[in-house]
């Protein structure tokens, strides 16, 4: 795809846990997980994708939304290239009873399946699990205390 993506995504937190969608590239054979959210739509806002899309793809609720920052993504995934301007959230799922629950299960709009699982992020970082957009991690690492992870 050669044009620049918008999308937004949100962090969802569980004490020293972040809601994450598992995924798998299979041209390098890698896990890798990433905060919910996906493709901003003409005319929407960013906080309203989040709303939607996890509506859409997991059937949850979404109750307060606060933007974080913006992260700028070029990566590659299962061999072609992508380019993404990300804006980050903070969040709170409506459904309490969510916050328990080790596996979400959902499914995109192509009729993959998701799965959504809380990751501490100390699980995350070199050598550990691998967590996308790139810059995520060290944003919500400098926004810890701020955030209570």
């Amino acid at each position: 795809m050669n044009q620049i993506r918008p999308i937004a995504l949100c962090v969802f937190r569980n004490k020293d846990r972040i809601l994450v969608f598992e995924g798998y590239d299979t041209v390098k054979g890698e896990t890798f997980y990433r905060s919910l959210g996906g493709g901003i739509e003409f005319g929407e806002k960013a906080e309203d994708t989040v709303r939607r899309e996890l509506k859409e793809e997991l059937n949850v609720e979404v109750g307060e939304v606060h933007y974080l920052g913006t992260l700028e993504n070029i990566f590659t995934f299962n061999g072609n290239s992508y380019h993404e301007v990300v804006m980050i959230h903070d969040g709170a799922l409506v459904d309490s009873g969510l916050y328990a629950q080790a596996v979400i299960v959902g499914q995109e709009a192509n009729g993959d399946t998701i799965h959504a699982v809380w990751k501490s992020l100390d699980e995350f970082g070199a050598g550990k699990s691998i967590l996308y957009p790139s810059g995520l991690l060290e944003m919500l690492v400098s926004k810890r205390d701020k955030l209570d992870l």
